[in-house]
């Protein structure tokens, strides 16, 4: 008899927190308006500081740093309302200083230090601690540094930190000649690079055709291509195209321009199956990194085949037809595939997973659902099967606690580009589309980034205001990328690859509302970067549940082509935080050697923020615990997980509490948290004595709930000693080989 469908618990009220502007009464009481501030004498010389990248520990109500280094005294920068608070900027290159004048608003410090650093993490006071006052107040600084830092440890007021401007001065300050930054070009019709192909109604289906095969049979069977620098992205205008039958290799992404899905129309197929991959020919679990977005299939025969694993997103598609996620040869006992991720799309027909492992569908409408291997898991899809794991192994919710779609490249009526960036939504269930609720972004207001632009070229955009789009490509980065505007969008098509160097972070967001960032893949370094990319401030914690920042379709890896180390590749500070597919991968295999000690990597996921939602959750083979979880009322729906393959030995492996490290690991201090349809599975092929303790590894109390869990030891090579602390039981289970342990419920 099949279990009743699990519903979705209704989101957690809180309290808001900071989102009061000071109101003129209190301004007033202080004495002060921002037009009867009297500016220092000094005030027509051009600060160093003005235009220049700026960042802040937190923001409130949209009040962004930027602000506060545009020269305009009716903009300003204010914080959360809590203690420390920091406000920095960078001025591009080291420069001596000399005074530093502050413009406070009626929120101002009663502590605070001015601080210089000449790479943005090691600080040094250059002056005392010192008590800030309402309005103008100028200090004379002696220092040096590319980075100048108000660093606020006490406020005078219950409210945050406040400042209409932060001007530093010093020996480069020019008041005759001030400097001016010229503004980046941008268009509504920008040119993607020579990557893309853009296809129209008018063109042959035999020039499509050459085009698509030309991109596939360049890497069929090549050892080179699944770490090659080949990117290929077909984009379809609206209309209706002739039989086309693409064959979808790696780094390749085929999608529609339209508004919605049935504005584009392929006849034929949309194709991945297995044998195509060099050394890995009879099955298909290594069909990484391709995509198919925004457009509507008519597949020849009645079915479209997308035979994908890790990393191979299919969203805002119609198949007019049947779907199978399985490749052609699984009836031999040997295709498998290893997936994967559907959302936001319909089915007419029926949808096969045959010999997929595992998959998750998001708010999408099918007629049926056949198969099931390991773990399937649905949230907000109309036709899914009854919840009824593990036999059958479908974990059903009917709704999606909270969603926001990835925003879509398309082009209007009038032949010019935008970017739309769908709305958020709650409790969600079936395709958003049509007449999906959003905005729409014109082109010219991002900045169309290439390979070989540097990261001060890409912060400057950022500077200068602009959204970001990333071509496909390569891009090597010397410096973070920091994104501190709240709603900006940072976006790619094709795979844009973004590799830091001398162990740079690569991307940074500050703590703002709003920020939505999808397509993009991180390639650690060869030096050892902290972290790959990080959301918010380590230690703030401010409400952005109206309007949350997304991550979605982002793709970590630590050893591909080349031998990268991280120690953590994804941390989210912020709360609200939506993560919406993402796959952070140390690599077991690559283009170049990897090893336990030359592609390191500890945690793919740390996530310290409150009411963060996880749905489509892939982290594999890290060193020590995979996820961490330390903030409250944590959602994950769908969790897929291997244990690193290349454990050297137990003894090399020994984490806080026994045997190995758990793969999912919510901290002790948590008090709510709840996990739907989690995997996790070891191959300990270097050492098969390997064992680990457990796979999940949470606090026991009534407010964490884990829901649908498994363990699998492929081929029988390694031990899970337990699914989830010392509750059920081992694998290799004595049942046979690969049999899997479940937990239903737990606790």
């Amino acid at each position: 008899m099949a279990h009743p469908t699990l519903t979705s618990p209704p989101p957690h009220k809180r309290r808001r927190r900071g989102l009061v502007v000071l109101s003129s009464v209190l301004a007033a009481a202080l004495g002060i308006t921002a037009a009867s501030v009297t500016l220092n004498a000094n005030a027509a010389e051009t600060p160093l500081s003005q235009g220049k990248p700026a960042t802040a520990s937190s923001v409130e109500a949209g009040f962004n740093p930027s602000a506060a280094v545009d020269g305009d005294t009716g903009t300003r920068w204010s914080s959360a309302f809590a203690d420390p608070q920091w406000l920095q900027v960078d001025l591009g290159s080291t420069q001596t200083i000399s005074r530093v004048d502050l413009n406070w608003e009626a929120a101002f410090a009663s502590a605070f230090t001015i601080q210089t650093s000449p790479n943005g993490s090691t600080w040094t006071d250059i002056t005392p601690v010192t008590a800030g006052k309402a309005g103008a107040q100028s200090l004379t600084v002696s220092g040096s540094g590319r980075y100048v830092r108000l660093n606020g440890t006490a406020r005078a007021t219950p409210y945050g930190y406040s400042l209409w401007e932060f001007q530093v001065f010093g020996a480069g300050s020019n008041p005759t000649n001030p400097p001016t930054t010229p503004s980046l070009p941008t268009s509504d019709t920008p040119d993607f690079g020579a990557n893309v192909r853009i296809f129209d109604s008018s063109s042959s289906a035999a020039t499509i055709q050459s085009a698509v095969d030309a991109a596939f049979n360049a890497q069929l069977r090549s050892p080179t291509a699944q770490f090659g620098t080949q990117r290929h992205v077909f984009l379809f205008k609206p209309g209706t195209y002739g039989r086309v039958w693409a064959n979808v290799g790696f780094y390749t992404s085929i999608a529609g321009l339209g508004l919605n899905p049935d504005d584009v129309t392929i006849n034929g197929a949309i194709n991945v199956d297995s044998g195509w991959n060099y050394g890995d020919e009879k099955n298909a679990t290594q069909n990484f990194w391709r995509s198919m977005e925004n457009l509507s299939i008519v597949p020849e025969g009645g079915t479209n085949r997308w035979a994908v694993s890790q990393a191979a997103p299919m969203r805002r598609v119609h198949i007019k037809g049947n779907l199978t996620l399985a490749p052609s040869n699984q009836d031999n006992g040997q295709g498998y595939s290893s997936g994967g991720y559907l959302a936001d799309s319909v089915v007419d027909g029926v949808v096969s997973s045959g010999s997929q492992q595992q998959w998750y569908t998001r708010d999408s409408r099918i007629s049926r659902w056949d198969g099931g291997v390991w773990n399937m898991v649905y949230s907000g899809v109309q036709g899914a099967p009854a919840n009824a794991f593990p036999n059958p192994p479908h974990t059903t919710l009917a709704t999606t606690p909270v969603t926001r779609e990835k925003p879509y490249l398309y082009v209007d009526s009038a032949g010019l580009y935008r970017v739309f960036v769908p709305a958020l939504r709650r409790n969600s269930a079936g395709a958003n589309w049509p007449n999906t609720a959003g905005s729409s972004i014109p082109m010219r207001e991002f900045y169309v980034a290439k390979p070989g632009d540097s990261a001060a070229r890409i912060n400057a955009a950022l500077a200068q205001g602009l959204n970001l789009f990333f071509t496909p490509g390569t891009y090597s980065l010397d410096d973070t990328l920091r994104v501190t505007r709240a709603n900006t969008v940072v976006t790619g098509i094709g795979f844009p690859t973004l590799i830091p160097n001398n162990g740079v972070e690569a991307l940074n967001v500050a703590d703002v509302d709003g920020v939505k960032i999808s397509g993009l893949t991180f390639d650690a370094g060869t030096t050892n970067s902290p972290t790959l990319m990080s959301v918010g401030r380590s230690g703030v914690h401010t409400d952005h549940a109206a309007n949350p920042t997304s991550i979605q379709d982002v793709f970590f890896r630590i050893g591909s082509s080349v031998q990268g180390k991280a120690t953590t590749t994804l941390a989210v500070h912020a709360d609200d935080t939506i993560i919406d597919h993402i796959w952070a991968w140390r690599a077991d295999h690559g283009g170049a050697p990897t090893g336990w000690t030359v592609n390191t990597g500890d945690t793919g996921l740390v996530v310290n923020g409150d009411d963060v939602l996880a749905t489509g959750l892939f982290v594999e083979h890290y060193q020590k615990y995979e996820v961490i979880w330390n903030g409250n009322r944590g959602k994950t729906i769908f969790f897929q997980n291997e244990k690193p393959y290349d454990v050297p030995n137990q003894a090399a492996w020994i984490g806080p509490r026994g045997n190995g490290y758990a793969a999912y690991k919510v901290a002790d201090a948590v008090t709510d948290h709840q996990l739907w349809g989690g995997g996790s599975y070891a191959y300990f092929n270097v050492n098969p004595s390997v064992r680990v303790d457990r796979a999940f590894e949470v606090p026991n109390r009534s407010g964490v709930q884990l829901r649908s869990i498994l363990t699998v030891s492929l081929g029988d090579v390694g031990t899970i000693a337990n699914v989830v602390n010392d509750t059920g039981g081992p694998v290799p289970n004595p049942a046979g080989n690969t049999t899997p342990r479940q937990v239903v419920a737990y606790p």
